[in-house]
């Protein structure tokens, strides 16, 4: 049961304020993991910036943010996370194959992503530990150095929204109700207990 209140601006602590009149402004709406991240104005700025670093600065293109972002909720089990890149991922222009297959936590059929995701997945099943030869191979598929370093950044702020999801039981969005995902992310959550 969710025992974090669902911030509004006239709810939520004076520094958070003016982060979710922003997050309004750009989403038109505030999704329910900011309201709850408005509890602590320090992890809703933490998250914001992040993301928002992410989408801006990454040189990783807007599908491969994605697929990364997915393998991310995927591996931590984090059906809310899930659901809003699926919708992320869609607007974006992923393949609907490579999509179904990220969410399944299985290989994307396109090449990059595939590689893209077992780095990923390497880095959070290893917490880092990936080693030479993951690194290697990531760098052969053409991707550069600060590519690995932003699939760090990656991590960590899904990190920051899975945890919190799993914490507070964050409800989900009416357009991110997907039964289908709901019980894969649950099952994907069972099966990584005390392995993220």
């Amino acid at each position: 049961m969710n025992t974090f209140p669902l911030h509004t601006r006239d709810s939520a602590p004076e520094g958070a304020r003016g982060l979710l009149e922003a997050v309004q402004a750009q989403w038109g709406f505030v999704p329910n993991l900011h309201a709850i991240l408005a509890e602590s104005p320090l992890a809703l700025a933490s998250y914001e910036t992040l993301f928002g670093l992410v989408q801006e600065r990454a040189s990783l293109g807007p599908v491969e943010r994605q697929a990364a972002f997915l393998t991310v909720s995927v591996f931590h089990g984090c059906a809310y996370c899930t659901m809003g890149h699926t919708f992320l991922a869609r607007q974006a222009g992923m393949e609907e194959a490579d999509l179904e297959a990220l969410r399944a936590g299985g290989p994307p059929a396109t090449t990059r992503l595939a590689d893209l995701a077992a780095f990923t997945r390497k880095l959070l099943e290893t917490r880092g530990h990936a080693g030479p030869g993951a690194l290697a191979d990531f760098l052969a598929a053409g991707f550069t150095r600060a590519q690995v370093l932003e699939v760090l950044v990656i991590i960590a702020v899904k990190t920051i929204s899975n945890y919190a999801n799993h914490i507070t039981a964050t409800p989900h969005e009416d357009f991110m109700t997907d039964p289908a995902l709901s019980w894969r992310a649950a099952g994907n959550d069972a099966a990584q207990a005390g392995g993220a």
